[in-house]
């Protein structure tokens, strides 16, 4: 009876703990090699001239791939043999693709936002309630930053079946305005104020020309409207100054701007 406990102690289980700790070690030590190449290769990307949009979504691509073949190497270290592993996969495939079936989506997401390019790395986008720039494009999401630097993760299956309002896609942009004058002003002095307001900011374009016209005589207001044409990165710097120079402008031709009347509704832009 010892003979046989000695046998298989020296036929199975010592064997078996080899493997287990040869296993063990083989994966500690390759998760960590996999940490150290994918920072080298992120450096490598990083300094490559490749579009900026798909340097992160390769990166986590290279991790994931990297850590199921150090998986792979694992199982067979363990003794199962890699036809059977992969043949147990392949008839666990519906219920694998039922309980990954959201990340499948954000996988294919991924790949269709990299190939149709509604933005990119840099865009300020609005999307799902959201706005803001992109920061990265991953395999399963993508990460936006808002305006107040909160960092927001939408799954890339989400984004590929959502609208998408992308304001970094063109060059420039149209500011529209929309500003509420006495009937008691003339028209010519409130047009001409405007025009030469529009005309003093550095950042409006010339072509197309700025567009300033009575629009809309209210309820309470002459309604007129100003459009200019920028480019993108500066639509807010000229927005606001047009906002406080029409304020100063009026106040010093004392044209008045009325109070909406209670129970009428406000001009929106």
């Amino acid at each position: 009876m010892k003979n046989f406990f000695r046998d298989f102690a020296n036929s199975v289980i010592i064997p078996g703990l080899s493997k287990l700790a040869f296993a063990a070690i083989v994966f500690v030590v390759g998760i960590v090699l996999i940490k150290w190449g994918v920072k080298k290769i992120k450096v490598l990307v990083d300094k490559s001239k490749m579009d900026v949009s798909l340097k992160p979504f390769l990166i986590s691509l290279i991790d994931a791939l990297l850590k199921i073949f150090l998986l792979v190497s694992v199982v067979g270290i363990l003794g199962v043999e890699n036809s059977s592993f992969v043949a147990v996969l392949a008839s666990a495939g519906l219920a694998i693709g039922l309980a990954f079936q959201g990340s499948l989506s954000n996988f294919a997401g991924g790949v269709l936002l990299l190939t149709t390019k509604p933005f990119a790395v840099g865009n300020f986008i609005e999307v799902n309630g959201y706005s803001g720039t992109v920061q990265a494009i991953k395999i399963l999401q993508t990460e936006i930053v808002t305006p107040d630097n909160k960092v927001i993760f939408i799954p890339n299956g989400s984004l590929a079946n959502s609208s998408i309002v992308n304001y970094s896609k063109k060059a420039t942009r149209r500011v529209d305005f929309k500003f509420r004058v006495s009937y008691d002003a003339k028209e010519s002095e409130v047009i001409s104020v405007l025009k030469d307001i529009v005309n003093s900011q550095p950042f409006v374009l010339k072509d197309p020309e700025p567009f300033v016209r009575m629009l809309e005589h209210g309820e309470s207001a002459v309604i007129y409207t100003v459009r200019v044409w920028v480019n993108s990165k500066d639509y807010w710097e000229v927005y606001y100054n047009v906002i406080e120079e029409v304020k100063k402008n009026f106040d010093e031709k004392n044209i008045s701007i009325p109070y909406p009347q209670i129970g009428v509704n406000m001009v929106k832009d």
